[in-house]
């Protein structure tokens, strides 16, 4: 396995595109991102070394560095590398990813996330690419629930994700789901 995994995921949420993509801005700079992205990891790590054994989850997410928010009338874009420490202790990008809002609607709003994601080359090694595929995909799920309740709810008030259907977005509110 090379230690590259393609990962995206998308969710619908209940607030409009012009307050999300405010509240996205101020998100890179308060530390939501990261405190979404040490959670994500941890579970991802913590995950992988049950499944996998010890060895795969001898690294730690060191850092979070968002880039700068790019916007358009219809979009918004946020690049965002997480940076690991690997087990030798060589610092390595576990994940590189953009985020984007764009418009679902009057008061509905896409967020979506398209990046890669990697282990250290000495932890990818002898791993079944199908396990490290579902543990990067529910890494990505875990951390863009907590972005979408952040920029949904601003005061912290998180709600579940519900899912919406085998093929379609996955949609956060501030109701309850049937």
């Amino acid at each position: 396995m090379g230690g590259n995994t393609f990962v995206g995921d998308h969710l619908l949420l209940d607030v409009s595109f012009d307050a999300a993509r405010a509240r996205l801005g101020r998100l890179a700079g308060d530390g939501v991102l990261l405190g979404a992205s040490e959670c994500a990891y941890r579970e991802w790590i913590t995950g992988l070394a049950e499944a996998a054994g010890p060895a795969a989850g001898m690294s730690r997410l060191a850092g979070v560095r968002p880039g700068d928010l790019a916007e358009t009338q219809d979009c918004a874009r946020l690049w965002l590398r997480w940076d690991a420490i690997g087990p030798d202790g060589a610092v390595f990008p576990a994940l590189d990813a953009d985020l984007t809002l764009s418009p679902a609607g009057e008061k509905t709003t896409a967020l979506t996330l398209a990046g890669v994601y990697r282990l250290p080359g000495q932890a990818g090694a002898g791993l079944d690419p199908a396990i490290v595929r579902c543990f990067a995909a529910l890494t990505v799920r875990s951390f863009i629930a907590r972005l979408g309740c952040a920029l949904t709810h601003p005061a912290g008030a998180a709600l579940p994700v519900v899912p919406a259907g085998k093929d379609s977005p996955r949609r956060l509110s501030g109701r309850e789901m049937p």
